[in-house]
């Protein structure tokens, strides 16, 4: 049996800033909610449909979600997490330690820096990471893989990283 996890670690889509809202509660701007369809294409055409989904609160990342899952094939529970909202490494790693150890792929989905640092936490900072360490940007994805369980995740591999723009 493969004992492989696969963690999809995500980052909002492009927020708008047009409006005197407070932070938590800005919305996708127009390429925003262009751009996370695509997202769920790709982790569709990829054979990479998450199991399980933690979300950040935050607007823009419930938006982010709720748009791209649009795309998937099947809708996985989602949990909404304030933890995740200004999350660093180690709530990003609490969300993920607590999965039951069936769950095979999960996504986390979350904000700048979190995403970035916990990317680079398990993946490290080699030639391979070297697009995450560069820029994280709206909307993109990193693909990891992992034997560790859930419980005890502490390294995986960067598999792939998803830029909206390379679409």
């Amino acid at each position: 049996m493969d004992a492989t996890r696969w963690l999809i670690v995500l980052r909002h889509a492009k927020s708008d800033w047009s409006d005197d809202l407070p932070d938590h509660e800005r919305p996708l701007a127009a390429r925003g909610i262009r751009d996370a369809p695509k997202l769920g294409r790709w982790l569709t055409e990829t054979g990479h449909v998450p199991e399980r989904v933690v979300c950040s609160t935050a607007r823009r990342t419930r938006e982010t979600w709720q748009r791209l899952s649009e795309a998937l094939p099947a809708q996985p529970p989602v949990e909404y997490d304030e933890d995740l909202y200004g999350g660093d490494v180690d709530e990003f790693l609490n969300a993920a330690r607590r999965m039951p150890p069936e769950v095979t792929t999960l996504a986390l989905v979350g904000h700048e820096p979190g995403v970035s640092d916990f990317t680079l936490h398990l993946a490290g900072r080699g030639e391979d990471t070297r697009l995450v360490q560069a820029k994280f940007p709206t909307g993109a994805a990193a693909l990891l893989a992992t034997t560790d369980g859930w419980d005890a995740l502490s390294s995986a591999r960067l598999v792939a990283f998803f830029r909206p723009r390379d679409i």
